[in-house]
């Protein structure tokens, strides 16, 4: 009786180490807050918390990109990118300095690309420059995105989005997509461009090779929208103004949950996990395991006796 209530305990416990490990937050958002106590908070990709308050002492963050395991945020009051882990720990919260205004990071070919005013400058994730003047003569740029070896900039003033050589800076089209109402965070998705007009409150649709227009308000009737990320064929939007994410259908702007997450404070910058990101390793659940597999083999050898005899 004692071996079965053992093994019935190392089973729930195994269970319990698989659900527990397996289960990952998807989604990180950097609140800007009041200054000196901006927040990055991690939260499931169905809206549930995992962490409010994952990173705190942020100087006002602006935006987030992830790569290796780790989150990278930018600072421009403080001029700097920070870095941690996706499980909070700071690795450095000055891992590249001196720069001037950087309100946007966003990772390429394994380095990071970092706005520096009207710039961009590129530089590897342990913070060595690669080259400072990557691109230069932008305006105001605060979205950045890669794909397929092309960068598309957001250019915040004059509202367009820039297509460029994500490795040697080269121009493609400085004006891919012109006409925009102050365009923030830009995401790509399956050929398409998809871009958070700050000033009409809307998302917009635009095919990434051409810049031809698909549907300039593909969402509509949000609130100073922001940060932008797409994972599972969904958007996932910021709402400065009302603090909240909200979820869309990104192949037809319908609202899956509007307010997905709510009560942040001045939500700007978001990242998603891609989807299929693999589990993180057992680690701990190994003993249990193991001394559930070594129950079985003592129950097989209790039974196999009790045939025999």
């Amino acid at each position: 009786m004692n071996i079965r209530l053992r093994l019935t305990g190392f089973v729930v416990s195994a269970a319990l180490c698989v659900i527990s490990t397996s289960a990952r937050a998807q989604i990180f958002v950097v609140n800007q807050g009041p200054l000196g106590v901006g927040t990055i908070g991690e939260y499931t990709i169905s809206g549930t918390t995992i962490n409010a308050a994952l990173v705190t002492g942020l100087d006002i963050p602006t935006n987030i990109a992830i790569s290796g395991g780790n989150l990278f945020v930018a600072q421009p009051r403080q001029g700097s990118i920070a870095k941690f882990t996706t499980s909070g720990g700071t690795v450095n919260r000055a891992l590249i300095s001196g720069l001037f205004n950087p309100t946007t990071v966003a990772v390429s070919g394994g380095n990071l690309l970092v706005t520096n005013d009207d710039t961009i400058g590129e530089y590897t994730t342990s913070g060595a420059t690669v080259n400072a003047l990557l691109i230069s003569g932008l305006s105001n740029p605060t979205g950045i995105a890669v794909s397929g070896g092309k960068l598309f900039v957001a250019n915040f003033v004059s509202g367009t989005i820039g297509k460029y050589d994500a490795t040697t800076g080269a121009t493609v089209n400085p004006a891919l997509v012109s006409g925009l109402s102050n365009p923030a965070g830009i995401a790509l998705f399956g050929g398409k461009l998809f871009v958070a007009n700050n000033g009409s409150g809307t998302i917009g649709e635009y095919d990434a090779a051409t810049g031809a227009t698909i549907n300039n308000a593909l969402v509509s009737g949000l609130s100073s929208p922001y940060g932008i990320a797409v994972s599972g064929g969904n958007l996932f939007v910021t709402n400065i103004n009302i603090g909240t994410i909200g979820e869309y259908d990104a192949a037809t702007g319908a609202a899956i949950n509007p307010a997905l997450v709510s009560g942040l404070n001045a939500p700007e910058g978001i990242a998603v996990l891609p989807d299929g990101s693999s589990p993180p390793p057992l680690h701990g659940c190994w003993w249990i395991i193991i001394a559930l597999l070594v129950i079985i083999l003592i129950l097989i050898y209790l039974l196999w006796r009790k045939i025999k005899t």
